[in-house]
Order: C-alpha cells, then structure tokens, then sequence
C-alpha cells in the first residue's frame, strides 16, 4: 500500500464577528503574538499596546460543523481619538498560516472592520498595511494614501472607499464566510 501524505484540515467556513467570548479573546491575542512577535519577529515579548485598552477585537472562527473550533484570523478597530469618532482605524490583522491563501479569512476581517465602524459613524477608515499584502486591499476597493515605513517594515497608509462597505447592523453576531472553490 501506498500511503500520501494528508493535507491539514482546513475549516469549510468561518464565522466572521466581533470577539464577544473569552475564548475568542484569548485565541485572538495568541494569534496575534504567534504572527507578530515568533513568526515576523516586530515584536519581542508582545504585541499589545494602548489601543487595545479601547479597540474591538475581531475575529475569524473556523466552523468544524455548526460548532467553533479555533480564532484562525483576527484584527481590531479603533476610533482615533485624536481626531474624533467619524475617523476609525484597522490595525493587528493576523492570520493563522494555513488560513492565508483562503479568500474567506482576510477579506472577511476586513469587510466585517470597515462595515462595523462605518455602522458606528465612521466617515473615513485607515489602515497600515504591510507593503505584501497591498494589493489584497486595492481589489477590496481600498487605495494606498502613502508609502511609510512602520515597524521597521514597508508599509501602505491605505483607506476605503466606503460605498462598498455598507454600515453592518450585527457585528457581534457577524456573517458566514465561505473560501471560494476553485474552478
């Protein structure tokens, strides 16, 4: 007999919504240092900041069934406090690896974080994006404002074009996300 190799399980759909339970917290901060300080090394012993004291955590939940199984993405959303609550932020978006090349995931985040904040008053969005994942964010419908460097990495100070993210109504309960097959 022959025996190949399995391929990892890869959830068949993710509850995109805002991190309501504890678990989903927790599984969000893993994630977030497992992407940011072991896996890219920008940070050493975490990720954590003020913001989070005030942003909502979101997250990306793989579905093994009906039933959750694991934070598999995760991103936050601030409003900028400096600037008043019609000017929110995107920031700390992490995907689990095996997660990435899936449309579900990352596009889920971020259509449920600028629907959300724009459902809360948002008149305009921004976000840091590391310069490899750019172009993800233009077919979103976003646009680079400027080119910086944060973190030591290269980055895009991008923003969207809101009319393609109507205000979301439920975001705690958030909406199905479903990797689309190949053809």
């Amino acid at each position: 007999m022959i025996f190949e190799p399995f391929k990892p399980f890869l959830a068949s759909a993710y509850q995109i919504k805002f991190a309501t339970e504890d678990w989903e917290k927790r599984g969000a901060a893993a994630l977030r240092r497992q992407v940011f300080c072991t896996e890219q090394k920008i940070f050493e012993d975490g990720d954590r900041d003020d913001i989070d004291d005030y942003a909502i955590p979101i997250v990306a939940i793989s579905l093994f069934g009906v039933a959750a199984f694991e934070v598999v993405g995760t991103v936050r959303i601030h409003p900028d406090r400096s600037n008043g609550s019609d000017i929110w932020w995107g920031s700390r978006l992490a995907v689990a690896r095996p997660y990435r090349k899936l449309g579900a995931v990352g596009a889920g985040l971020i259509r449920l974080a600028v629907s959300s904040a724009h459902g809360y008053g948002c008149r305009e969005f921004f976000g840091n994006v590391q310069s490899q994942n750019a172009e993800l964010f233009h077919h979103m419908h976003w646009r680079t404002v400027s080119e910086n460097e944060t973190f030591g990495r290269p980055h895009h100070l991008m923003t969207p074009d809101l009319a393609y993210y109507p205000p979301f109504p439920t975001p705690e309960a958030g909406f199905l996300s479903l990797p689309k097959l190949a053809a």
